[in-house]
């Protein structure tokens, strides 16, 4: 009589099997779930990109009264012109005005919360003519503007720093000292320069108003023409994701 050996038959409940089994288990929910998410995160983060895109990027002009237009119509004021300008050249950007006539870099500083709001891409500043024609101490303006560049970078928001001259009647050392600040600071935080605001329209009689010290409509399409290509600098980092 034929003998047969007893056969031992895999117990699916052995403990290899059983892991064998929660494993792949495992390994399809996992995939399950990744693909999960691609469908729903992925064009969740294209159409934030996209809104970014396509909203209009926001900046604020921080300034004393060449920025807020002295003696002019406000839409004929550097915000409003260098918005036009930047328009028709096809960035989608919205400028607002935050310059106040008379301010310090101090005064622009201690107003800095609530003049540059929290939804801000980035930042022009414009701050110091009034430092110099009171012969306040560079060492004072330089500390507020640092702050003002500082803290701006600290919320991850663009800076173009736009520089002042001295005039020569506050001595060599005076100018020395003040016309350095913006250059200096500017380098520090790794923020965009612009030596000169008044460039090509201070002293120009015909490109000012009466008092000599603010420009006329066409002084401020000067300003405008000459300092776009930096703004569209600022513009570019902004888009691109890279603000330092």
């Amino acid at each position: 009589m034929p003998c047969f050996a007893p056969q031992r038959v895999a117990d699916p409940w052995s403990y290899g099997n059983w892991f064998a089994q929660v494993q792949s288990v495992y390994v399809r929910m996992t995939r399950l779930l990744a693909a999960a998410l691609l469908a729903t995160v992925l064009p969740a983060l294209v159409h934030a990109q996209d809104a970014i895109k396509s909203r209009p990027l926001k900046i604020v002009a921080l300034g004393d009264s060449l920025t807020a237009g002295y003696g002019l119509p406000a839409t004929e004021a550097f915000p409003s012109k260098l918005q036009r300008a930047l328009n028709a050249k096809g960035s989608h950007v919205e400028i607002v005005n935050a310059g106040v006539s008379g301010d310090t870099a101090t005064g622009g500083l201690e107003r800095l919360d609530w003049a540059v709001p929290p939804d801000t891409d980035a930042v022009i500043v414009e701050l110091g003519a009034n430092d110099m024609l009171r012969g306040v101490d560079p060492k004072v303006t330089r500390a507020a503007i640092d702050t003002i560049v500082r803290k701006l970078r600290e919320r991850r928001i663009a800076v173009l720093v736009c520089g002042m001259v001295a005039t020569p009647n506050l001595g060599q050392d005076y100018a020395d000292a003040f016309n350095r600040i913006y250059r200096e600071v500017a380098q520090t935080h790794g923020a965009l320069y612009y030596p000169f605001f008044l460039d090509g329209v201070a002293t120009q009689a015909n490109l000012n108003q009466r008092d000599g010290l603010h420009p006329t409509a066409a002084g401020v399409d000067v300003i405008v023409s000459n300092i776009l290509p930096t703004v569209e600098q600022l513009v570019a980092r902004v888009r691109s994701g890279s603000k330092s």
